[in-house]
């Protein structure tokens, strides 16, 4: 494989897409959108304009393309489990356009060239943007930290780091990874856990958890550490992220820090925002998650918050397992799970179609709003004439059942098995090029 010297490649194909019969953010009549060279030129087309290629969106909603901060595509490492191939076809059928994919591969994405090798990869296969995140300190040790500016100056230009699948424990390390990011200007996304109060924690430490003989995992081990980077922004002035906030206590702390003025984001995922410990009494190891899942109370609060723009936005956690790692002793399963692909499923569950947001609203929690706090040029942008075609169509009112087996994920651990859901995408479009149509992904373009 050959990379080019320098800037990324471009996944617009020469010629125009024409979008017909769809509702931008699900309002008002449909509408005939017109893009040319990857750029949206018209958003009041006629319905003959020429084009060549035309998707019909059955009066569908159209919203910006998606953006995941939080993925985990296992390549380099565990390529049998997920790759950046099948990782952007999970995330195009998911209506994802941009993702950012976590550092805890094998080896660390602590070295410019990983994160490059990451992101051309990415690029040539030309079904969706992966944006490699580095790593806070090498090799997720938590004793010396990455060099930020070298992986920003790259030509992935890498614009946040973290451990996550660790927590900086070291609140000197983490002082000194403030005070560096600041000069560089980069975000640093925290996994909040005391590690000394989750060893060998495997669920929520809670009435399920004693009734089952699992081990728990207390809140306080998350929103100890919450509060601490809080206040390490406060004092050394750089931006924080908090990965998959998972307890009211952690509600509480991130709004307490906003009032402050503390520059501190959130994101929660899907699974805090829909499934509860109560699903661990069968057992099953596709329910394994880190943080794990909570209470019912825990869900509540982190609906509201997301509602009220306390939690910044939707991440998916997408985190790949291969089937050994999963279908063994809840206590040895792997944690994590499939996100991808069920993501916007989830949110228009539980939001839309009760009634508590619209359209417009999800845009802004699983498009808009991340792209904001990664400061990612095209990504998040307004469906508007001039703004690049970074699209995805939803229909609203498709009923589909969640399998593993169906899904374009190399793995299939996902926590929403069987699971009947009412709103699917139908159509990716990045940079004017279709990645996903009639709900399937694209094939990865012929790598150089």
């Amino acid at each position: 494989m050959t990379f080019p010297a320098t800037g990324p490649l471009s996944a617009v194909e020469p010629g125009t897409l024409k979008l017909i019969d769809v509702r931008p953010y699900g309002e008002g009549d449909p509408v005939t959108v017109l893009i040319k060279d990857g750029v949206i030129v018209d958003l009041n087309a006629s319905a003959d304009a020429d084009a060549d290629r035309t998707i019909d969106g059955r009066g569908n909603v159209l919203l910006p393309g998606l953006v995941d901060m939080h993925v985990h595509l296992r390549e380099p490492g565990r390529e049998d489990t997920e790759t950046i191939v099948t990782g952007s076809q999970a995330a195009a059928q998911g209506g994802f356009t941009a993702v950012f994919s976590m550092a805890n591969t094998m080896p660390v994405m602590d070295q410019p060239v990983l994160a490059e090798s990451v992101w051309f990869k990415g690029q040539h296969a030309g079904i969706c943007d992966v944006h490699p995140v580095g790593s806070i300190t090498k090799g997720l040790e938590g004793k010396e930290i990455t060099e930020f500016g070298m992986m920003a100056t790259s030509q992935a230009k890498v614009r946040m780091f973290s451990d996550d699948g660790k927590c900086v424990d070291d609140p000197l390390i983490m002082r000194r990874a403030l005070e560096y990011a600041k000069g560089q200007d980069v975000l640093l996304a925290q996994h909040a856990e005391d590690s000394r109060l989750t060893g060998g924690a495997v669920a929520h430490e809670g009435e399920t958890a004693a009734r089952l003989g699992l081990r728990g995992w207390p809140r306080v081990a998350e929103e100890s550490i919450v509060v601490r980077d809080a206040l390490l922004a406060r004092d050394y002035g750089n931006r924080v992220h908090i990965c998959h906030a998972s307890t009211t206590g952690t509600v509480e702390l991130v709004a307490w820090a906003k009032s402050q003025g503390i520059e501190l984001s959130a994101e929660v995922t899907p699974h805090h925002l829909l499934l509860t410990d109560e699903k661990l009494t069968t057992y099953d190891g596709n329910y394994r998650v880190n943080p794990p899942l909570r209470e019912e109370h825990d869900t509540v609060a982190l609906r509201q918050a997301l509602l009220d723009g306390v939690i910044d936005c939707v991440a998916t956690d997408h985190a790949p397992h291969g089937s050994e790692e999963k279908c063994c002793e809840f206590e040895h399963a792997r944690p994590g799970m499939l996100g991808l692909e069920t993501s916007l499923a989830v949110i228009a569950e539980i939001f839309v179609h009760s009634g508590l947001a619209d359209w417009r609203w999800v845009a802004k929690v699983m498009s808009e709003r991340p792209a904001e706090i990664v400061r990612l040029p095209g990504q998040g942008r307004p469906i508007a004439v001039g703004e690049p075609a970074n699209l995805t169509i939803v229909d609203p009112g498709a009923s589909w059942t969640a399998r593993g087996a169906e899904m374009a994920s190399k793995s299939e651990n996902t926590p929403y098995e069987g699971m009947e859901f009412g709103a699917k995408v139908t159509t990716t479009v990045l940079r004017g090029r279709l990645t996903c149509v009639d709900g399937v992904a694209a094939e990865p373009r012929e790598m150089a």
